[in-house]
């Protein structure tokens, strides 16, 4: 159970007391770091921060076997109870609690970065963060001697390879909610989005008062000849008293920055009793489609901006986003490859244009690319736990398992399993290709 104000399920809470969480279950051939920015940074510096690299890889191994129980996440305190055969233990870890002046800095460094604060606001923990809390010179997260352990196990190693594998377990914890980090440093989400929000203001204010005296500096060093080209400026004024010159001579505002680009379509269920969908709201959708497809060109996600589809990949499309009976029946006698428009379309539906071509092009990715990419598949797996890859053209085969990760054009990862001697796209593709692997093997 957590504390109040605050979900047992891991949601995001907005108390400052306890969360609990429920025991993960075993995690076979599964990585045992986190997947996320923050998950994988908190892995980082509990690898950075330990004495024992081979209590390490027995905690990593230890968190994948589902024997820990609950966990519970407070203000510096983090804890959960596990077994070995019949003898239970308790295993806590300690992180110091941030003080009010360090978060007056980290917050006030925060709103020098007007992005950090927004995403902040919107319920986000960004990367930012970090670099703001290094210029307030604080610690985020556990630096050496920072973390502290306790166990019953009385284990000489320290930490032991239960403390160790709750740290990994956290490490996953902050793949769902990486505000846990705030709360183990003694701010719940809420009080965090007041006091981010409250700086933000503060520096708006400061900042306003600073032009002004500007201003004023400015008009006492100027010269008669200013003066009088001011009050003629002063003459002209628009119907609400402001000066003309004011408003007219100011500099261009900057263009907002571009919108994220939003995720893949989400996928459409066939309509009750095969009646056809509006077909309004389809082409709403064929037009968010395309604005996706565009905005992704701008972005610099994509080489050349779409080209029209030709019969074959527009069949594809339809088949993906319109599953009413009647529809699909058209669409594979119109396609001209009936046999393979079920496997096209469910490419389609996880990863667009691009994971159409990832199903039908094979290719050869550039010698860096491949280079990177076996760094990050690497990393985060013990001495022979990686599976046994082989790897032709942009298709990475897991030996004897009929598992695939093939690497698109767009850059990223689509996982697929072989179904009936045919190769079929499973899962949303990644832009990390260890956590599409990780995604592939959990699947």
């Amino acid at each position: 159970m957590s504390g109040d104000g605050t979900g047992g399920n891991g949601t995001l809470g907005d108390g400052t007391g306890a969360r609990g969480f429920p025991a993960f279950a075993a995690r076979r051939g599964s990585r045992s770091r986190g997947r996320s920015w923050w998950g994988r940074a908190w892995a980082d510096a509990l690898e950075d921060t330990a004495l024992d690299e081979e209590t390490l890889k027995k905690g990593r191994a230890h968190a994948r076997t589902g024997r820990l129980g609950p966990i519970t996440v407070s203000p510096g305190r983090i804890s959960t109870t596990g077994h070995e055969g019949d003898t239970p233990f308790r295993t806590v870890l300690t992180l110091e609690e941030l003080d009010e002046d360090a978060w007056d800095s980290l917050w006030e460094k925060a709103a020098e970065r007007p992005g950090v604060i927004e995403e902040l606001l919107a319920g986000e923990l960004p990367p930012d963060l970090l670099e703001a809390a290094e210029d307030a010179r604080i610690r985020l997260l556990p630096g050496y001697g920072d973390l502290e352990a306790e166990c019953d196990c009385d284990a000489f190693a320290h930490p032991c390879e239960h403390a160790a594998a709750l740290g990994y377990q956290v490490s996953w914890l902050l793949d769902e909610d990486a505000a846990l980090l705030l709360l183990l440093r003694g701010r719940g989400v809420r009080e965090a989005r007041e006091e981010a929000r409250a700086a933000l203001l503060v520096q708006a204010i400061v900042g306003g008062v600073g032009n002004e005296d500007a201003d004023v500096t400015e008009a006492g060093a100027a010269n008669a000849d200013d003066v009088t080209a001011e009050a003629r400026a002063d003459a002209a004024q628009l119907p609400d008293g402001t000066p003309a010159e004011e408003v007219f001579g100011r500099e261009p505002a900057a263009l907002p920055e571009l919108p994220p680009l939003p995720g893949p379509p989400v996928r459409q269920d066939a309509s009750p009793g095969g009646v056809g969908a509006d077909p309004l709201e389809q082409l709403v959708a064929d037009a968010a489609v395309r604005a996706r497809e565009l905005l992704a060109f701008t972005h610099g996600f994509t080489a050349e901006p779409p080209a029209p589809l030709d019969l074959w990949r527009d069949s594809v499309r339809i088949a993906a986003t319109r599953p009413e009976p009647r529809v699909l029946a058209r669409v594979r006698e119109a396609c001209g490859r009936p046999e393979r428009l079920d496997r096209a379309a469910e490419a389609w539906r996880l990863g667009g244009r691009a994971g159409l071509a990832a199903l039908e092009e094979a290719w050869t990715p550039p010698s860096q690319d491949t280079a990177r990419a076996s760094a990050a598949l690497t990393a985060g797996w013990d001495q022979g736990e990686l599976p046994e890859l082989e790897v032709t053209e942009n298709r990475w085969t897991l030996v004897g398992s009929g598992r695939q990760l093939r690497y698109g054009r767009d850059g990223r990862w689509y996982p697929y399993r072989q179904r009936d001697g045919q190769w079929w796209p499973i899962a949303a593709p990644q832009h990390d290709p260890a956590e599409a692997l990780a995604e592939l093997l959990d699947g």
